[in-house]
């Protein structure tokens, strides 16, 4: 009788506790944790995440490194040599980006979409 209490209380702690992370991992306006910082630089990035209603996108470096960019009025950004809107990033495009460090944070200067 204990056994199938404490059983039956183990599943329900699981349970309860499951449903908020699971809720949490599908809502596309969470931020993305254990980014990292790197020196200013151009680097070629592969976009992992684009948030239109904070004008950040996240993105991944060839060697695993994920940069955290909020763009700004002076952020320009470029397809094919022209200035496009922010909504012409989309996940998974090959970027290239100019990032200034500024104490623990990167200002993006320039993103040109490659792809």
């Amino acid at each position: 009788m204990i056994t199938r209490t404490l059983t039956t209380l183990v599943t329900a702690i699981a349970l309860f506790t499951s449903v908020p992370f699971a809720s949490a991992a599908d809502d596309s306006s969470e931020e993305i944790r254990n980014t990292s910082v790197v020196e200013s630089g151009t680097y070629q990035v592969t976009a992992k995440k684009v948030d239109p209603e904070e004008k950040e996108i996240y993105v991944t470096m060839e060697d695993g490194k994920v940069l955290e960019l909020y763009f700004s009025d002076a952020t320009q950004l470029t397809q094919g040599g022209q200035v496009v809107a922010f909504e012409a990033l989309k996940n998974g495009q090959k970027l290239e980006v100019q990032v200034e460090k500024e104490g623990s944070k990167l200002k993006p200067v320039a993103v040109v979409i490659l792809e």
